[in-house]
């Protein structure tokens, strides 16, 4: 009969990830940029990207709130270059 183990593991990492996904639950924060200006479109993606990972920082090193926080960053990131080249 075999041993199964990390269960305490995976229970810890799925509690830690409902726990990132309660903090990013809501606003995270509020973006001011000109969609015009390359430059002010390039500091709105590192400033989503910065307050995606502060409210993530604690997890640091869970992968699936790892990949979450990813995929939320290409979401905003995206969201806001659409933005720019729609009144570009």
């Amino acid at each position: 009969m075999g041993t199964v183990t990390g269960f305490k593991d995976l229970q810890k990492t799925l509690r830690d990830a409902q726990r990132a996904l309660k903090a990013l639950d809501g606003t995270i924060g509020t973006l001011e940029f000109d969609p015009t200006d390359p430059s002010s479109v390039k500091d709105a993606i590192s400033t989503m990207e910065r307050m995606v990972a502060e409210k993530t920082l604690p997890y640091r090193g869970n992968a699936v709130v790892e990949n979450i926080a990813g995929q939320m960053k290409e979401r905003y990131r995206t969201g806001i270059l659409e933005r720019a080249k729609g009144l570009k």
